[in-house]
Formats: structure tokens, sequence, C-alpha cells
């Protein structure tokens, strides 16, 4: 059913349409997830507006207005209902799978889970710490492993099971903490996901892991679902129920895709891919670690933080970031060979960031003539 671009000398836009129209379960499983999600936003909004479940300024954060959370809720059944439609599409699709489905699933919604609770009724840090290595763990026997790393120099270096197991557990809850962690602006974490998934998306098809593929897409759906009412002013966060499941599932798909890849520099592509969360979270580490600070007690100089401290505005900040992330995103794509593509990351980036520089001087002045 599923036809591959990259098996036929196509150029990248027609090999796009012909994803478009003979691989209908892309299209299928990124618009029920986009849309399911957007539908889904206003009823969790009034949710949680209903059962004061809302976001609360402090001087760490930067709203100054109780903002609705649980907004995972909508990215996450999105996400589930477009592939409970691709399996009544086309049954089997997903259950005849094997193991990994189930590990990126099962993991995913547990991930989930551990998020919505601690939105509804906030954990100890540590308590979810221990959660989350205990599903990386389930993810691991349930096959999501990484057991071989590339030789730059020729061939790969096999990992011994208890390295393997400690290896793709770091790897699991890191990034899945990462995502977390980056979520402090309206639409930085759901838009870095978006770019972050778009490139898993595309580096899926090139080596032929359609699941992969589909299952990234429908997460991406959820994400572009959701920036409508996230980006900057935003009228919900998607709170722990969503950036845990995000970063477990982009860390997952990673894992099951790119790191099990036989090709040299495979281990860096997702660290590209990933980077904005993964420095920005590795410089927060070091910095509580040299004050004698616990490491998961929150502050407020990560990356966004200073870039607002130089004064740019949220929506300016969010885009910076967003033009770094589709940068990373599209050298990881020029090292698997994938050319054009990078030429359109990087231009869609520099275009994004142009508009949004430029709206943003041009309220300013709308505000300073009226006033």
């Amino acid at each position: 059913m599923f036809y591959n671009i990259y098996e036929t000398k196509l150029n990248f836009f027609d090999g796009l349409f012909l994803i478009m129209s003979h691989n209908w379960p892309y299209v299928v499983a990124l618009l029920v997830a986009w849309l399911g999600t957007d539908l889904l936003i206003p009823h969790v909004v009034r949710f949680a507006k209903k059962f004061g479940k809302l976001d609360q300024p402090d001087a760490r954060k930067v709203h100054k207005e109780p903002i609705p959370r649980l907004g995972g809720i909508a990215i996450f059944l999105g996400f589930i209902l477009a592939l409970i439609t691709i399996e009544l599409l086309d049954p089997g699709f997903l259950t005849k799978r094997g193991f990994a489905w189930y590990g990126i699933i099962l993991g995913s919604t547990l991930m989930f889970c551990l998020g919505v609770a601690d939105d509804l009724k906030s954990l100890p840090a540590k308590f979810k710490f221990l959660i989350q290595i205990g599903v990386a763990l389930l993810a691991y026997w349930l096959d999501i492993r990484i057991e071989f790393l590339t030789n730059p120099f020729g061939g790969m270096i096999m990992l011994p099971q208890w390295l393997s197991i400690c290896v793709t557990v770091f790897w699991l809850v890191g990034i899945t903490n990462t995502v977390n962690l980056i979520d402090g602006l309206d639409g930085l974490a759901a838009g870095v996901s978006t770019i972050a998934g778009i490139t898993l998306f595309i580096i899926a098809l090139k080596t032929h892991q359609i699941f992969s593929a589909l299952i990234v897409l429908s997460l991406v759906g959820g994400t572009i679902g959701f920036l409508r009412y996230n980006f900057n002013p935003a009228k919900i966060f998607m709170g722990d129920s969503g950036s845990l499941f995000l970063g477990f599932t982009l860390a997952a798909i990673s894992v099951s895709g790119v790191l099990k890849l036989a090709a040299t520099f495979s281990i860096l592509i997702p660290i590209l891919v990933l980077a904005v969360p993964i420095l920005d979270t590795s410089m927060a580490i070091l910095r509580r670690a040299s004050r004698g600070k616990p490491i998961f007690q929150p502050d407020k100089e990560h990356l966004h933080h200073k870039l607002l401290g130089r004064g740019m505005s949220q929506r300016r900040a969010v885009i910076t970031i967003y033009g770094i992330s589709a940068l990373l995103a599209g050298i990881a794509l020029y090292i698997i060979g994938t050319k054009a593509a990078l030429s359109i990351i990087i231009a869609s980036a520099l275009l994004l960031i142009f508009i949004f520089l430029r709206l943003d001087r041009l309220k300013s002045l709308v505000i300073k003539h009226n006033d």
C-alpha cells in the first residue's frame, strides 16, 4: 500500500506530491490528529477552568494571568485518534508491528498518565523521576533499545546488555525531561517538538521506516493543532501531560528508528534534531550542580529566559529558538544526504524569523502611535 519516495529518482516536490496522493495514511494521520486536537482544545479549556486547573503566575514564570493547563490531554487524544483511524482503515497495520509498537504506545501513554497526575496534583520530582525510569525499563523490555553505536571509523560497537539498558534508559528519561524543561514560553515546547517530529518523519521516509513515519506524523498533527491555541498569547498550556508525552514519544521514535541505523554518525542525528532542549537541560543541570542546588529545582536561567532578558518579546524569543532548531535539524538531514530538505528547512526558518520580527516591529509602532 505505502509508496516510498526514496525508492524513485524524483525531486523533493514530486516526492511530496506522491506522498499526498499515494500514501493516504500519512495524510489521514496528520489531518485526524491535527483536527482532533484542535477541536478538543476548547473542551479541555472549559474543563480546566471549571475545576480550577490553572497555571498560576509566579516570580519564575513569564505569564501574568492564570492560564488553563492540561492541553496535553487534547494532544494525546488527537494522536491516539489518528492511530485508531489508521487501524480501522487498514486493519492490522499497527497490531502486526510487534513489541516495538507496544513499547512506543504503552510507554508514551504511561508518561501521559504521569503528566496528568502531576497536572492535577503536583507530584514530588523524585517520585516522577523513579516512575519515568520504570516506564523506560518497560519500554526496553518491549524492544525499544539502543543495542549498538556506530563507529565513525567503520563497523558497529555492540553494547553489553547492562550498558544497553543504562544507555536506553538515560536517553528515554533524558529526552523526556528536556522537552518538559523547555516548556517555559508560549508555543516553545510544541513548536520545537513539531520541528523535531517533521525532521524524524523525513528521516523515517528516507530509511523506509513506515511505522515510525506514521507515528511521528500523528504526533506532529497533534502539536500543530495545539499551537493555534498555545502560541503567544496562549489560551492554554500543555502541562506535564503534554511535555512528558511529547518528550518520551520523540525519544522512543528515535531509538526505534534513527539510532538503529547502521550508518556513520547515526548517534549524532537525533542529538542534532533535539539539540536545543538537550543543551538547555544540560546547562541547567551543570548550573544547579555547580551552585549546590538540587537539579530538579526550577530556575529562571534557561535559554528562553536569557533571550527575554536581552529585550526580546516572547514571540520573538520563541521564533528565534524555532530558527535555531530548524537549522540544526537541517544539518542532521544534510548528514544523511537529504540536501533539498536542508534548503527548505533553512529557508523556512529564515522566513519565519523575518516575518515575526517584522510583526513585532509593526505591533510596537501601532502601540506607540495609539499612545
